[in-house]
């Protein structure tokens, strides 16, 4: 599926859109370029999940947990600095891969052999020109 946002304002839809296709899912791995929008929409997504919590970049945490209104966790993995498998693992992704929990990951090239069988790949792309953001699941 393909979806137009015009504006990181129109996330909020296509996150309901993503996660309605996908009711069984719960490992999301996320693909583009820096800037492109990829904690932007997972804001989006947890949104729609209802946190009320703040959701940022956990680039130099690696994971961040937020909490939904009914008490469930959702983890936000940045595995940008990350350099092998091995780091990975050491902090324990496959506990967090395997929870039951949604698990939101940006960047998850280096391990994608360590991701569970059934993920949801989404790539997000913006137009250099009008920044519409082209977003892939």
């Amino acid at each position: 599926m393909e979806i137009l946002c015009p504006t990181p304002n129109d996330f909020e839809s296509t996150a309901k859109g993503l996660l309605s296709a996908y009711p069984q899912q719960r490992v999301f791995a996320f693909f583009g370029k820096m800037g492109v929008g990829k904690t932007t929409f997972i804001k989006a997504l947890c949104k729609v999940l209802g946190s009320v919590d703040v959701v940022n970049s956990p680039t130099f945490s690696i994971i961040n947990e937020y909490i939904t209104n009914s008490g469930e966790s959702i983890y936000h993995f940045d595995f940008y600095r990350l350099k092998s498998r091995e780091e990975a693992i050491d902090i324990g992704v496959e506990d967090y891969l395997y929870s039951g929990n949604y698990c939101f990951i940006e960047w998850p090239d280096v391990f994608t052999g360590l991701l569970p069988e059934h993920y949801v790949s989404v790539t997000i792309e913006a137009d250099e020109n009008t920044l519409v953001r082209k977003i892939v699941f």
